[in-house]
Order: C-alpha cells, then sequence, then structure tokens
C-alpha cells in the first residue's frame, strides 16, 4: 500500500537500474538534453559529461549550429564540436545530434536564424553531410531541424509540412551519401493543439509529411513528450497535450506503414517553477520523470531512448527554463538528478519524506 504526504504517493522501491528493462532487442534507454551548445569551457563539458553517466545516462541530445559550424560556404569550424563529440565518445555516451540554425550567407538579410528557403536547402544537406562524415563512428543519429510546425522555428512563416518534407528528402540523400551507417531522424515536432498563425496540431503535420512522401526519407522519428501538468500515465488524448500524446504519434507512423521504425524521444521532461502555469511542484517533477522512464522501458518497445531535458544552463535564464535543469549553474545538484544517481547506483528512490504510520 503507498503512503499518501500532501496529495503525493510514495513510489515502491524499484527494481535495479529499471531503466534497462529492455523493449524488444533495446539497450539502456535513459537519456538527456546536454544544451552545452553555448558552453566554452572544455572543462565544464568534461564535467556535465561526467556527471549525466552518474546519473545513468546512456544517451545524450545535442544541439549543433549550423551557423557556428559554417560561417561562410565551405569553411568550417569543428573546435567545439569537436569537444563535445569527443566528450560523449570517451564516456560511452550515444549521441543524438540535432542540425538548425540558419547562417548569415544562407538567408536573407533580416531573417531570423530559423528562415531557410528551398534555394538554401541544398546548403544544409551539404553541411549535415560534412558532418556525417567527420563524425562517422561517433555520431550515429543526426536529426533533421527542430519543431518545423510552429512558426517561430520556421523563420515566422507559415508552416508547410510538403517543404519541411523537401528539406528532409534532400537532406537525407546528403547524409546517406556521406555516410550510409548513420540514421536519419525526422525533427520532433512540438505538442501542440494549434490549427491558426503559430503553428499546426503534431498529429496533422505528421500526417501531411507522409501524405507530401516522407517516409522513404528518415530512419527513426524524433519526438518531444513533455507532461506539463498531467502525470506520465494520464491517457493519451487528440485534444491534450501531455506524456502520453507520444502514443498517438506511434499511431500515426503505424497507419503509414512505419510500424518497423524506432522513435527517439529527444526532448521531455516536467518543470517545477513555482511561478509557471505548466509547472509541477518538485517532489512530482521527480515522480513523474522517474515514472516516465519504467513507462517507456516497460510499455514502449518502439521508444529506443528517452532525453530529459534539460541537463544544465551555461547561464541562469532567469525564467522557467531554469526549472528544467537537472543541475544548476555551478554543478550543483537538484533533487531530480540525485534521485536519478540513487536509482543509477541501485538504490531505492523515495519522493516524499515517509510519516509515522505510513503504510
Amino acid at each position: 500500500m503507498l503512503c499518501l504526504v500532501a496529495g503525493l504517493p510514495l513510489l515502491p522501491a524499484p527494481p535495479k537500474k529499471p531503466e534497462i528493462i529492455p523493449g524488444g532487442n533495446r539497450g539502456p534507454i535513459l537519456g538527456i538534453h546536454g544544451r552545452m551548445t553555448d558552453e566554452v569551457e572544455q572543462w565544464k563539458i568534461e564535467k556535465s559529461t561526467d556527471m549525466m553517466v552518474g546519473m545513468g545516462a546512456s544517451w545524450l541530445v545535442e544541439y549543433f549550429p549550423w551557423a557556428y559550424i559554417e560561417p561562410a560556404k565551405g569553411r568550417f569550424d569543428w573546435s567545439h564540436s569537436d569537444m563535445v563529440v569527443d566528450a560523449a565518445a570517451s564516456r560511452g555516451l550515444k549521441l543524438i545530434a540535432r542540425l538548425d540554425m540558419v547562417p548569415d550567407w544562407a538567408r536573407p538579410a533580416g531573417s531570423t536564424s530559423r528562415y531557410l528557403d528551398q534555394d538554401h536547402f541544398a546548403d544544409y544537406a551539404d553541411f549535415a553531410a560534412a558532418f556525417a562524415s567527420r563524425y562517422k563512428g561517433r555520431v550515429d543519429d543526426i536529426v533533421v531541424w527542430n519543431e518545423p510546425n510552429l512558426r517561430f522555428e520556421w523563420g515566422y512563416r507559415p508552416v508547410d509540412p510538403a517543404a519541411y518534407t523537401q528539406l528532409l528528402k534532400t537532406a537525407y540523400l546528403a547524409i546517406k551519401g556521406a555516410n550510409p551507417d548513420v540514421s536519419v531522424v525526422a525533427a520532433g515536432l512540438a505538442p501542440t493543439l494549434d490549427t491558426g498563425e503559430w503553428g499546426l496540431d503534431d498529429l496533422d503535420y505528421l500526417q501531411q509529411m507522409y501524405d507530401a512522401g516522407a517516409r522513404p526519407y528518415f530512419d527513426k522519428l524524433a519526438i518531444h513528450g513533455y507532461g506539463w501538468r498531467y502525470p506520465p500515465d494520464d491517457p493519451a488524448s487528440p485534444d491534450k497535450v501531455n506524456f502520453a500524446r507520444a502514443e498517438l504519434v506511434r499511431q500515426v507512423m503505424v497507419r503509414n506503414g512505419d510500424a518497423d521504425k524506432m522513435a527517439l524521444i529527444t526532448e521531455s521532461g516536467w518543470n517545477d517553477d513555482p511561478r509557471w502555469s505548466k509547472a509541477v511542484r518538485p517532489a512530482q517533477r521527480t515522480q513523474y520523470s522517474l515514472r516516465a522512464v519504467d513507462k517507456v522501458a516497460q510499455e514502449w518497445p518502439w521508444v529506443q531512448a528517452i532525453a530529459f531535458w534539460s541537463f544544465r544552463l551555461p547561464k541562469d535564464a532567469h525564467n522557467y527554463n531554469d526549472y528544467f535543469t537537472m543541475v544548476r549553474v555551478d554543478f550543483t545538484p537538484k533533487p531530480i538528478y540525485e534521485a536519478f544517481k540513487d536509482r543509477a547506483e541501485g538504490h531505492a528512490v523515495q519522493t516524499a519524506p515517509q510519516v509515522a504510520g505510513g503504510g
């Protein structure tokens, strides 16, 4: 029987390292979004990856901005990406690389770094191919773009599933030409119910990608699975954004003949900002996050990894983003980090204090 404290149940002691419960032929599934993009000091990258391993993570999702690496056409600066890739590889972390952010030379003056028109799809593909070639054997998954179903992420233009499908096709062919062994991952879509000027419902967007012929041009699908205020076992519903919405994304894949493809949850988690309307309490955040890993391991064999957003920020954002992290800017672990670390070490995890007489 579970004991309730302030409405929160204590978690029963989990089996040792439950995040490695296999689904099909999967190995460990726990991952983290590093967010080391703007971290310039090597020792901080090294410490971050050490602590990721310490919390039991086997996967690292990292963002590699095109604009940082290729500031001029054909001129590459790999120094920062080399640091991140080397740190991940030396610690056995499986690296999922997200590639986007348009350099100035590949977009109109005055446009945002999310603006990529079809005249420059081939330039993006050339960059992605160079990235795939350089990191062959060290980066096995490359994500093409990010949340193109949001107007913001599509350069403040109306979202366009057919155009994104063309970008995906162009990048896929170039990446596979450079490194046939790498997996090309279709972008994680923002989980949203929007059908207006700011975006398009992720389920509708994905179906329109299939309608536009996307199926042959990606090996895996990225999913963004946030829970907001709902627990991970809250049932999926087309009119609700919750963690289980991933099941509806999977239904779209199956309906379009992609039952054999795996998914990667490249962003996930709960937020514990005391002032944000989509946040939960810190103990709930820990409880929900641990349960989400178990749910994926035990119930979703089609998901290869679940990566939480995010490990750490290089500096405080002074808004709700600070409350998604696992450790503080100075690397002080938060309770959620300690809970994952305890679980990785085989210790029982409790998310609320025991009370006298609890059952």
